[in-house]
């Protein structure tokens, strides 16, 4: 867990430039490395998953990026040019193999001297590094704030008069290289990773971002995983074509969630229009986790053309309702029980604005369940989501 610094922003940015919406349209999709090999991750890993995503058809379902998270990283030489370590020989040839197969590339890096694993940060290196990924082909950036939290707190105990010279050097930092990024020509598609530290959802655009973490990492518990997803309540007015609120990255198939969490989990990102990247091995995948990670109808939601993030409908209790609007007048609705016990979970349909009754359809049971009025009620097991499509 990262070490977070509360801070407030007031900036307010209403709609993102036209380059961010042709680089994400929709929420990104793909896979990084970190949430399985964390430190450990190797040239042929990034490789094996490259392939895995083509020959279990998660490419085809639109899982594209193929991301290099931290300790990549080796030295600077004496002009300062950034060196992989000897687990990565060539970057360039890596990225040349991963668009081989059709995918896209990315990689991490830090606006602090230092990433979270204690390698080799951007800081003062900026616009050099911008054109060192945009020379591999680099597609995808995630720059992660780690330490550069300890430039902020000096800030901030050098202007206590100035609430908000922590934040305004932050906002600074990511336009360094977010302006870095645009001067290479390359359409490089930029990743915030600062944990919701002064509400990224504001200014996120401002520094040429396209998506930007809400929260703290995600783990692969069932209790950190909704305790994540459903603090997104009242974001969604933040998100859309090119700008998306990215709630971390998703744990299915990592083993310690059960079929029904891990439904849960997906269900739950997917009506909050999130980035969806894999963090398992691929290589080792049950079918229920390909089911669950490729469900058709769970990333039709996700990637609707209509941009919409959902939200929270009502609470009650362990029980909630979250809806997300649609194209062509549906609305993806989740039925969620945290409870640890089955419950019935109900929603109205007028509420919803289908006051003369709708057709449903249930995505995980891939049923259509017919005509419906009024108040529709399913009972669900502990820790269990109906995920719903409804339509008139």
């Amino acid at each position: 867990m990262r070490t977070i610094v509360a801070l407030t922003c007031s900036i307010l940015i209403s709609a993102a430039p036209a380059v961010s919406q042709k680089l994400a349209a929709n929420p990104p999709m793909g896979w990084n490395s970190w949430n399985h090999f964390a430190e450990h991750v190797t040239d042929e890993d990034v490789r094996s998953a490259a392939d895995m995503l083509v020959s279990t058809g998660m490419r085809d379902a639109g899982y594209i990026y193929v991301n290099v998270d931290d300790t990549w990283q080796g030295q600077r030489d004496a002009q300062g040019v950034l060196h992989p370590n000897e687990r990565f020989a060539d970057m360039k040839a890596l990225g040349d193999y991963i668009h081989s197969k059709g995918l896209k590339f990315g990689i991490y890096s830090s606006p602090g001297a230092k990433t979270c694993g204690g390698y080799a940060g951007s800081l003062g290196h900026e616009a050099q590094d911008a054109k060192m990924y945009a020379e591999w082909g680099v597609d995808f950036l995630k720059y992660d704030l780690c330490s550069f939290q300890s430039n902020m707190n000096k800030e901030k105990a050098d202007h206590p008069d100035d609430p908000n010279a922590a934040r305004n050097l932050m906002i600074a930092a990511y336009k360094k290289m977010g302006d870095a990024l645009k001067a290479t020509g390359r359409p490089i598609l930029y990743s915030l990773c600062q944990y919701g530290v002064d509400q990224p959802w504001k200014w996120g655009p401002s520094v040429g971002a396209q998506m930007w973490r809400t929260t703290d990492d995600i783990d692969d518990s069932y209790g950190r995983m909704v305790t994540i997803g459903f603090s997104q309540a009242g974001l969604s007015k933040y998100a859309g074509p090119g700008h998306w609120n990215d709630p971390d990255m998703l744990e299915v198939g990592n083993g310690k969630m059960s079929e029904d969490e891990y439904k849960t989990h997906m269900s739950l990102w997917v009506l909050l229009a999130a980035p969806l990247l894999a963090g398992n091995d691929l290589s080792k995948m049950s079918d229920i986790d390909k089911s669950i990670l490729m469900s058709k109808e769970a990333i039709a939601i996700d990637q609707d053309p209509l941009g919409k993030q959902g939200d929270r409908l009502y609470q009650s209790g362990d029980l909630d309702v979250w809806t997300k609007p649609l194209s062509n007048g549906r609305v993806a609705v989740g039925l969620f029980n945290r409870s640890w016990d089955n419950r019935d979970v109900s929603v109205d349909l007028a509420d919803i604005g289908f006051k003369s009754g709708a057709n449903l359809r249930d995505i995980w049971k891939q049923k259509d369940l017919g005509l419906h009025t009024g108040v529709f009620t399913d009972t669900l097991p502990k820790h269990g989501v109906t995920l719903l499509i409804v339509s008139k």
